[in-house]
């Protein structure tokens, strides 16, 4: 799809609805000798997620899986609504848009495997990772450059940024002269 139409796409999403791991972590589960979990974030989906909800987006959240070191990231992103341990996406998609009073046409969504095919048939935008499997990536609208957990999710949240026309104006805050 050419640039032109994903930002035309791209311009009435209202919600950024996002997978956790292989889309904001590189898919990998680490577990120390004690049987502790091990994720990383990248900083920069981080800052992305702040910057569509500062442009009055809903960032959210479904997982398949559950873990504290979620709920402590997504709590200090001050994410909008945090599903975990739900396989059937799908319906978690459509249990956040009645939450939030939104379609899920008004979301975009990012996944990485077959759990999130569900989510994908019903969201009006549809973007997976370079390794997302064959069948996911078959489906998306958006094949992000970054991988999973190594900045996919500020890519998407640059282009959504773009789209709505916002992008310059939030930037030029970062620039302005500190005094």
């Amino acid at each position: 799809m050419s640039s032109y139409v994903l930002l035309e796409q791209a311009r009435d999403i209202q919600a950024l609805v996002l997978d956790v791991d292989g889309i904001l972590s590189d898919g990998f589960v680490s577990l120390t000798n004690s049987g502790d979990e091990i994720k990383s974030f990248d900083i920069r989906d981080g800052l992305g997620m702040k910057l569509v909800q500062k442009a009055g987006m809903k960032v959210i959240i479904i997982t398949g899986r559950k873990s504290q070191i979620v709920d402590k990231r997504m709590g200090d992103l001050g994410v909008d609504l945090v599903f975990q341990g739900r396989e059937d996406k799908g319906t978690a998609l459509k249990e956040a848009c009645a939450q939030l009073n939104l379609r899920p046409e008004d979301c975009l969504y990012m996944g990485d495997d077959w759990p999130d095919l569900s989510a994908f048939a019903i969201a009006g935008m549809k973007v997976t990772v370079p390794n997302g499997h064959v069948e996911v990536r078959k489906r998306a609208d958006l094949v992000t450059q970054a991988m999973g957990g190594r900045g996919a999710v500020r890519e998407v949240c640059d282009m959504l940024l773009t789209a709505k026309d916002v992008y310059q104006e939030l930037l030029e805050k970062y620039l302005a002269a500190p005094y």
